[in-house]
């Protein structure tokens, strides 16, 4: 944890969502000394796991803010603004888009959009006005995992216009008998997306057989392994914060390369 680059926004409402949740922001090294410089954005979910253990689910965060610091140091990533959205009791409703159809959670979920309308409407705008960011789509990311992967990949392919990087970690692509693969497979044509996607080899093999399907369906759509898509199945990984944060490094390395 880096304390004095992180920034915490306290209890951010808003009018599409019952909850109000906290924001925590990254900036990048050398932000404070050069106040003309402007920086690319990754929105990302379950943002309590992020860089503070006392917050994290099992004490175990991901450290993307030291992640994202050495990796901008050596020069291996773009610096970048890192904004992490916590959950709230809310989370299956507002990280699945249509309600599940079986089991436990049956007819719960389906709020993804109106979560969605939370990051374009409210908080992004929020973000660009408090910080130097690069407001535009080329410049902004979506990442998660699990229900936060799925949740990405469904508001990126609803809003391709917002977003222009995913990060797709573990997606939960079972989610209302698979409707994300159905819904990619819908698309028909590829989208102007650059997308990272991945699963751990100890995640289960229905898990695992659903992200390849995910990934094969990108690839009939005309995204390209290496040029705009990035797929991973991470040997000895298991569906839990600490396989997450050994990749982020990875996941960074692929969204926002350094630019010649």
């Amino acid at each position: 944890m880096i304390p004095e680059q992180l920034h915490l926004h306290e209890n951010f409402t808003s009018e599409h969502l019952e909850h109000a949740r906290n924001i925590l922001v990254y900036t990048p090294p050398g932000y404070e000394l050069d106040p003309d410089r402007r920086y690319p954005v990754l929105y990302m979910h379950d943002g309590q796991n992020l860089m503070t253990p006392q917050d994290a689910f099992g004490g175990v965060a991901w450290a993307v803010d030291e992640t994202a610091q050495a990796l901008i140091l050596v020069g291996e990533i773009d610096p970048l603004i890192i904004v992490g959205i916590y959950n709230t009791p809310e989370r299956l409703e507002e990280y699945t888009h249509v309600p599940a159809l079986r089991g436990r959670v049956k007819g719960q979920g389906g709020k993804a959009d109106a979560y969605g309308r939370m990051i374009i409407e409210e908080l992004k705008p929020f973000i660009d006005a408090e910080y130097r960011t690069r407001p535009e789509r080329e410049f902004t990311g979506l990442g998660g995992s699990s229900l936060g992967g799925l949740v990405s990949m469904y508001l990126g392919l609803e809003h391709p216009d917002v977003f222009s990087r995913l990060a797709v970690m573990s997606p939960s692509a079972w989610w209302a008998n698979n409707q994300i693969i159905r819904d990619v497979a819908r698309l028909g044509e590829r989208l102007p997306l650059r997308i990272w996607l991945d699963i751990g080899k100890r995640e289960g093999p229905r898990i695992k057989h659903q992200v390849r399907a995910l990934k094969e369906i990108l690839l009939a759509n005309g995204w390209q392994i290496g040029a705009d898509l990035a797929y991973i199945e991470v040997p000895d990984a298991r569906h839990e914060e600490a396989a997450w944060a050994a990749r982020f490094g990875d996941v960074l390395r692929f969204l926002y390369p350094v630019l010649p």
